[in-house]
């Protein structure tokens, strides 16, 4: 089992920023792509952001540019950069992590930007 914690979600400005984190642990051996899900209300969940374990990285169209995705595997850790935040952001962000096949996900964190 992996247990994925997240951090750093809260209420910013359009135009600010916000750092997420996301500690993985439990059987973090064999970890593979790490990433960031989204999902506003009444919407499905989409992908934001995914980073390779050797750091190869593919981002959403309406994020790009704006949202930087890295790891850390000494610290099985995964970070998303946001910055020039957007009202459109808003949505709550679920950390996802693959190992031998299975998909686990964080609790979520919520994220609003106000215009």
């Amino acid at each position: 089992q992996v247990q994925l914690v997240e951090s750093g979600g809260g209420l910013v400005q359009a135009g600010g920023s916000l750092r997420l984190s996301c500690a993985a642990s439990g059987s973090i051996s064999s970890i593979g792509n790490m990433g960031y899900y989204r999902q506003a209300p009444g919407k499905q969940r989409d992908m934001v952001a995914t980073i390779t374990y050797v750091g190869s990285t593919n981002y959403a169209d309406s994020v790009k540019g704006r949202f930087t995705i890295s790891r850390d595997n000494e610290k099985n850790t995964v970070y998303l950069q946001m910055n020039s935040l957007k009202p459109e952001d808003t949505a709550d962000y679920y950390c996802a992590a693959q190992r031998l096949g299975r998909d686990y996900w964080g609790q979520g964190t919520q994220v609003t930007v106000s215009s």
